[in-house]
């Protein structure tokens, strides 16, 4: 209701011609993705800071996400944006317009922009239904060749890549204290936003075991609700368990001060790039190239577990668009009771990378 009338003033009574500035002193990254696809964008804001050093970069992030812009990584500001709380969008709205905006993921968001005023609008194509992508002023394909999304994301932007990722770059968000572990340790984060994405349960001990040989202090973490989880996987309380009671700034502190983190395609995978922490990600119905490292975090040390061209790894969808090299799985649990992709990843192989990034 809020962002309909404004979008269609602005972006279609004025009838005004519109042309893709040259020098944009104010841009807009529209968006309300997943805490770890919006840490995939990084390489784009990394691009726009090289490309405009001068200019005012803004972000719209979910709540819980803003606190890890709080050191304004790369000079661009996070403002909050939740679509089911109109208030939210009185600070966007009070920002004096933009001259370019970057709409990355669902194209629903170029009508957001449009209600901040930008002035030229750059998205991906090929989103349905149509209507999504009107008021967009520039549309570009995806690529097609196999590439990380975070390359992909920066590609919207023009010029060539930027340079590779260094964990300086972000500057760590401020947390309240906690008990953080002392000495060498290992964050092994067990939870994911999908079951299909967790490993079995029985594996994660023989794991910690299996560190904990290496001098390396294992500590079990998982979201806010997965005290029971690590329950189930360390009955006895053998390790310690402190990530799932942490929020999201103190969970960074965690996965930044570890030796090694081990975790499924999750968003500390991507916490992981960004401290620069040694980690090893287990990719089972996600794609390991699609949501890799890629050009920009190639020197962060890490590695991905993963059985290569698993057979119902079939799927090619990336927010609605197919694309033919994409190999991933987006089932539901209904259609897939039991992640066999997962239980196909064996203690062994994971240990032996791991062991491996921290010897």
């Amino acid at each position: 209701m809020r962002v309909l009338p404004r979008a269609l003033a602005r972006r279609f009574l004025g009838m005004q011609r519109r042309e893709r500035p040259i020098a944009p002193r104010r841009i807009l990254i529209a968006q309300h993705l997943l805490t770890g696809d919006v840490l995939m964008l990084t390489p784009l804001l990394a691009k726009l800071r090289e490309r405009h050093p001068d200019a005012d970069i803004v972000l719209t992030t979910r709540r819980a996400v803003a606190p890890l812009y709080a050191g304004r990584p790369y000079g661009a500001r996070a403002l909050v944006y939740e679509p089911r709380e109109a208030a939210t969008l009185t600070a966007l709205f009070d920002e004096p317009g933009f001259d370019l905006a970057f709409v990355p993921g669902d194209n629903r968001y170029s009508w957001l922009a449009a209600a901040a005023g930008a002035r030229w609008i750059v998205a991906f194509a090929g989103d349905r239904p149509a209507s999504k992508s009107w008021p967009a002023d520039e549309l570009r394909p995806y690529s097609d060749v196999p590439a990380a999304w975070g390359d992909m994301v920066a590609g919207l932007a023009d010029g060539p890549p930027p340079r590779a990722y260094r964990p300086a770059d972000w500057p760590a968000p401020a947390c309240a204290p906690f008990d953080a572990p002392a000495g060498r340790y290992a964050v092994l984060h067990v939870e994911a936003s999908t079951p299909l994405k967790h490993w079995e349960d029985r594996n994660w001990l023989p794991l910690a075991e299996r560190i904990l040989e290496r001098g390396i202090r294992p500590i079990w973490s998982a979201g806010p609700s997965g005290g029971e989880m690590l329950h189930r996987i360390d009955p006895a309380g053998r390790f310690p368990a402190l990530g799932h009671r942490l929020d999201l700034a103190q969970l960074w502190r965690l996965v930044a001060g570890a030796a090694l983190l081990v975790c499924p395609d999750t968003s500390v995978m991507h916490i992981g790039r960004l401290t620069g922490t040694p980690a090893v990600a287990l990719f089972g119905p996600s794609s390991a190239q699609l949501y890799g490292p890629g050009n920009f975090w190639r020197d962060v040390p890490g590695r991905a577990a993963t059985i290569e061209n698993f057979p119902c790894r079939d799927q090619r969808r990336l927010f609605k668009r197919d694309i033919a090299w994409i190999q991933r799985c987006q089932r539901t649990l209904a259609e897939c009771p039991a992640p066999r992709c997962m239980h196909a990843i064996g203690v062994e192989a994971v240990a032996r990378v791991a062991l491996d990034l921290v010897r």
